[in-house]
């Protein structure tokens, strides 16, 4: 695996990151969407095989391949685990052309100060070795902001960070992840403080380094534009937040240098019951309609 060529496919990001890495607490809500209900398996094993089917699923469909789909984002136990017969990681890369990336948050603190930082992560630096043993490019680290709050936006970026250099201490390539949510009266205040205080930490950023980010889609066309032309960042990809996926296409559509990185947009539709066929027909129209609104800008 080529570390320059993956670098090379994410700069040039003619395409999008498909979102896989669902974990513990959604993955009930992410099976119900696929039409495997909760009675359908018994106990967290099952769940998670159950899951992995759904991925592997995804992975293996004709629809999903490294022409329109640059990068996949996993869940640790999806890294663990093969998908015909290869370890994930290198399925993903050798089989598809698919960059591989994985989460390794922990789940988010309480809200303080109108954001929820992420918890601590023991046993990072091990986590982080075994993904570059297994080829994996990059990582993706979540916080979220539900304010305007200076205080905490600053808390969540000075973190996310923090925790990026241990990436990029490791071989890895580190996807920022401070979400604004979607529905918050002040998301356009919360958007002007999270930019300014990203822009600080990349000004500061040792010019051997690189990041990438993804961010909540802006209440303003090109707000983040600064920040995809920083020389310290290598992408900005955009979450669908809970928009609708023709609604997040939409948006996306209008931010120049801004690539998707969907989940539950790029399932929707997608039903566990669906023959080959017709899994694989939903699953191409909505790579399509991702594919081109992450290419118009």
């Amino acid at each position: 695996m080529s570390i320059e060529q993956m670098t090379a496919k994410m700069s040039e990001g003619q395409g999008f990151i498909a979102a896989l890495d669902q974990s513990g607490g959604s993955t009930p809500k992410a099976l119900k969407l696929y039409g495997v209900e909760e009675s359908d398996y018994n106990g967290e094993a099952e769940m998670f095989d159950a899951v992995h089917a759904m991925r592997s699923r995804i992975m293996q469909s004709p629809a999903f391949t490294g022409d329109k789909v640059i990068g996949a984002i996993l869940f640790e136990m999806t890294m663990d685990r093969d998908v015909a017969g290869k370890p994930t990681s290198h399925y993903l890369w050798e089989e598809k052309g698919v960059v591989p990336f994985l989460k390794i948050d922990k789940g988010l603190e309480a809200e303080d100060n109108g954001v929820q930082v992420m918890k601590p992560m023991p046993g990072l630096d091990d986590l982080l070795a075994r993904a570059f043993k297994l080829g994996v490019f990059g990582t993706k680290e979540r916080s979220v902001i539900n304010a305007a709050n200076p205080v905490g936006i600053k808390a969540v970026v000075d973190q996310q960070f923090e925790i990026g250099e241990q990436v990029i201490a490791a071989g890895l390539m580190p996807i920022l992840e401070p979400e604004v949510t979607i529905t918050i009266a002040d998301k356009a205040e919360a958007e002007a403080i999270l930019r300014d205080e990203i822009l600080t930490h990349l000004d500061a950023l040792d010019e051997s380094k690189k990041v990438m980010l993804k961010l909540s889609l802006p209440s303003v066309a090109n707000f983040y534009k600064p920040l995809v032309d920083h020389p310290r960042v290598l992408k900005v990809v955009a979450l669908s937040g809970g928009y609708s996926r023709d609604d997040a296409n939409a948006i996306l559509s209008q931010n120049t240098g801004m690539i998707a990185s969907f989940s539950r947009a790029l399932s929707e539709g997608l039903n566990a019951k669906q023959t080959d066929a017709e899994f694989d027909a939903m699953l191409q129209a909505a790579v399509d309609s991702i594919h081109a609104a992450s290419i118009a800008g």
